[in-house]
Formats: structure tokens, sequence, C-alpha cells
């Protein structure tokens, strides 16, 4: 259930620190870790890394695949770390919101390095290794940085730490598995819908998931979970399902929600409507 987001400065230790903690979690209290990785992301979608970063649009389906397998993993009895740049405040505070609807716990590990070492150290990377061109470097780690604040709800814990430093493992155990997570409020919780806008809302909450499962199918994601509502689509109704048959199914829905759950509140709709999916589909 944890979430663990790592943020920093490109070759500031960010995936040193991933498998660093991915080690001691599984060592040390028998955890299941998962590492969700920005690199493997842009590999996985057939980008190059600088041209990547050039490129908004492809940068924005990097963080959206990301977001989408963080929010996937988030649900289950597990340590999930991203590990990547995270230097958007607005992100970091969508993956704050995600956790949170989760009702999961989150800490941010802020790896920092001194800006000439570390572009030393990228230009003696290996071809292979995929160093930054300069443009790139310098944007990620100046122009564009939104720096972590640890007087932000969405970032903090926040863990500050630089290459030679040890990272309190302990500390951050703690904040993970003895702290209780942030109570739900408006921003996570869906109030009952009244007569006059059921229709608005039944509309909307299936359109939502319809659209997540068909971003799902295109990032070839193995199962879609909405822990906002606390359910999933099956891997095998994911892999049954396409754009025509779902549109149909989501008319059928909407005519069966008409008659039978007219009182129901928006969580109970979502579920109904993914549990719809899920009979039907693999039928």
């Amino acid at each position: 259930m944890p979430l663990i987001i790592i943020c920093g400065t490109p070759v500031s230790g960010k995936t040193t620190r991933a498998r660093e903690l991915k080690e001691f979690f599984e060592k040390h209290h028998s955890k299941n870790v998962e590492i969700v990785s920005e690199e493997e992301s842009i590999k996985k979608l057939g980008y190059d890394k600088n041209e990547t970063y050039l490129d908004s649009q492809k940068e924005k389906r990097v963080r959206s695949d990301l977001k989408s397998e963080v929010i996937r993993m988030i649900g289950k009895d597990n340590v999930v770390i991203l590990d990547g740049s995270n230097y958007i405040k607005g992100y970091r505070y969508e993956l704050y919101c995600a956790s949170k609807a989760s009702k999961s716990t989150q800490c941010t590990v802020y790896t920092i390095r001194n800006h000439e070492e570390a572009w030393d150290d990228n230009k003696k990377r290996a071809k292979s290794e995929g160093p930054y061109i300069e443009e790139v470097f310098d944007a990620l780690s100046r122009l564009r940085f939104e720096e972590p604040n640890p007087n932000s709800r969405w970032d903090s814990p926040l863990f500050t730490i630089q290459p030679t430093d040890a990272l309190d493992m302990d500390a951050v155990y703690k904040v993970l598995f003895e702290k209780k997570p942030p109570p739900p409020n408006m921003s996570t919780q869906n109030p009952p819908l009244s007569s006059t806008n059921f229709l608005y809302e039944l509309d909307k909450v299936t359109q939502e998931i319809t659209q997540q499962i068909l971003d799902a199918k295109k990032l070839y994601q193995s199962e879609v979970n909405f822990p906002s509502y606390n359910c999933t689509l099956s891997a095998e109704c994911l892999n049954l399902a396409n754009a025509q048959s779902i549109a149909r199914l989501r008319r059928q829905f909407l005519t069966y929600a008409k008659q039978n759950h007219a009182s129901e509140n928006r969580d109970n709709l979502a579920k109904c409507y993914v549990r719809y999916l899920n009979n039907t589909l693999s039928d």
C-alpha cells in the first residue's frame, strides 16, 4: 500500500536510492516491493530519453504511463517506489491524491547533488547508459525543476539526501507503516447523488471509467485498478475489451442503471459499472 516518490535532478542518485529502499524492505521487513521506473517507461514506449524531455506530448504520455502503473499497484499490500525526476509539483499532488484515495501512506525522497559534479559524471556515461544532452540536463536541473517543500502535504514527509548521505531507512519505514494514512476528505470522497443530477453523474462516471479502460489498453496494462472506487477490471476482461464492445456495454448499463440504481451514490454507480463489465465481458 505505501508509496515512495523519488524526486530529484539528473544523476543525483535516484535509481540507487530506489534499489536501496527495495533491498531494505525486502530483506529486513519481508515486504513485496515494486519499482515503477521512469527510464523503463520511456524505453517501453519506444522513445529516446532526450527526445522525450524535448517533446511535451511524449513526456506527458510517459507521466500518464507512470501514474497508471502506480495507481494499478497502490491498492495492493506492497511498497510502490516511483523512480523518476517527478519535478512537477502538480504531478506530485496528483499522486498524493491517488494514494490518499486508496487510504495509503506516502513519503518523498528528494535526491540532491552539486550541479557541476552531476554534469561531469553525466558526460562520463557510456552511450548505452543514456547520458543527457546539455539542454535537457539544464532544463531538468534548473529551469523546470519544482523543488519539493516539506510544508506541502503532498511532499511530506520529505527526506532530503545527498549522494554521500545514508538514508534513514528506519524513519522511512515508520512513516509508512507506523502512521495512519491521511483521512479522506471531499476531494477523495463522493457524496450521495440527488435526483436532479443522477443522470449527469451516471454519464460522467461511466465515461471516466470507460476512458481509463481504453487508455490502459493503449498502454498494454495487465489490469485496470480504480482506487477511488475500490474496484478493478480483471486482466481477462481488459484483454477482451475493445472500443466497440465497451461502448455497447456502457449503453446497456446506462439503461439498466436508470431503472434500478437511481438512489445510488457515485461510488456505488462506479462499482456497479465495473462489476457489470467484469461479469459481461467474461461470459
